[in-house]
């Protein structure tokens, strides 16, 4: 992204972070960020973790924010899903089971999932390895997936996993968006009538 903080681009009239934090100040507490970079342009009242394996990706992040959660159970989410769902995450949260997947029909979303500290171990073996696929799930671990048919029924648009990674994900994220709205738009003044 050009060096842009990308959980501070806006979608929809805010801040992607702050889209996040509506919805997960609702599911979790307390809610944190993990940052191997200087998060002070991030500027949102949020504590601020710094990464236990910085320069080692997602999974890193994923490691700290189980490590420095104070619950056993820990849900991960990264700060550029701008399209967030709160009955997917709370139904996520009630699953019994070390590691609470979603996977779609790209594969698993472990950005997006909840983690036990029993997962630690196992993350920082494969840490250490410089083995940095997160979606390679822990070894030795119950796992619950939530498969397309369960996803589909929280996220009927498809839009939950959509991520910003590059100039052209952020301009196909805020299409999305004014998509919406104009068939929310739309649908009022058809039931409004003429």
């Amino acid at each position: 992204m050009g060096g842009a903080r990308k959980a501070t681009l806006p979608i929809g009239g805010a801040p992607i972070i702050e889209r996040q934090l509506d919805i997960l100040r609702q599911v979790a507490d307390p809610v944190f960020l993990v940052t191997s970079a200087d998060a002070t342009a991030v500027d949102v009242d949020l504590t601020v973790v710094r990464d236990e394996f910085p320069d080692h990706g997602a999974l890193g992040g994923i490691y700290t924010a189980i490590l420095r959660s104070p619950h056993d159970r820990t849900l991960v989410v990264a700060c550029d899903m701008p399209f967030l769902k709160r009955p997917l995450l709370e139904y996520m949260a009630g699953l019994d089971a070390d590691l609470v997947i979603p996977r779609t029909i790209r594969g698993y979303e472990p950005l997006c999932a909840v983690y036990t500290r029993t997962c630690l171990a196992s993350i920082r073996a494969r840490l250490e390895r410089h083995e940095l696929a997160a979606s390679r799930l822990p070894e030795d671990v119950r796992v619950i997936e939530v498969g397309p048919e369960t996803l589909a029924a929280y996220d009927p648009d498809g839009l939950l996993f959509v991520n910003v990674n590059t100039p052209h994900d952020y301009e196909r994220a805020k299409e999305m968006v004014e998509e919406r709205s104009k068939t929310l738009r739309d649908r009022i003044m058809d039931e409004l009538g003429p």
